[in-house]
């Protein structure tokens, strides 16, 4: 315990630092960047799943544990497919001139990161939210991965860590 700086950490309660992303999410970004065969692949499927679809497992296993997932009874991964682009408003029916019609460059209030986790919570009525990241763009959809648990079961309202994700 020579490190001052970690002892400071240590006094004040503070873990230091905070880790560096794995080598998994560093995978993904460089995946994005180079828009890899592998995840054009895997968009080709997905467009054809439903817009809300139940996996097995997360595909950024990483990301998902920072966010609370664990492989147990009473938790689930939602991959929610979003629709992109603008909103545009209904034009008015009074005259004026082009400009000042208002119906374009209107943006949302929400992201679309949003969007897809209140989706997913209307689907699913009895989970809980845990997190959500990520995973996929085109020029047509967006993906995320939403992770949820059931705050009724019993695996869930026995694992402290949870539990205190979920303010239960």
């Amino acid at each position: 315990m020579d490190n001052p700086r970690r002892m400071g950490a240590l006094i004040k309660g503070t873990q230091g630092p905070r880790p560096m992303a794995g080598r998994q999410d560093a995978m993904w970004v460089k995946m994005w960047k180079t828009n890899s065969a592998e995840l054009r692949r895997r968009a080709v499927v997905w467009r054809k799943e439903n817009a809300i679809t139940r996996v097995n497992r997360p595909s950024r296993l990483e990301r998902a544990r920072r966010l609370g997932y664990k492989a147990k009874q009473g938790i689930a991964v939602v991959r929610m497919r979003v629709g992109t682009g603008g909103m545009r408003k209904q034009r008015p029916r009074g005259g004026r001139r082009p400009k000042h019609l208002g119906v374009t460059k209107i943006k949302a209030d929400v992201d679309m990161r949003t969007v897809a986790e209140n989706r997913v919570l209307e689907r699913y009525p009895n989970m809980s939210l845990l997190g959500s990241y990520f995973v996929y763009k085109d020029g047509m959809h967006y993906w995320f991965e939403v992770i949820l648990a059931d705050s009724a079961h019993p695996r869930i309202k026995g694992d402290p860590d949870i539990r205190k994700r979920l303010a239960l």
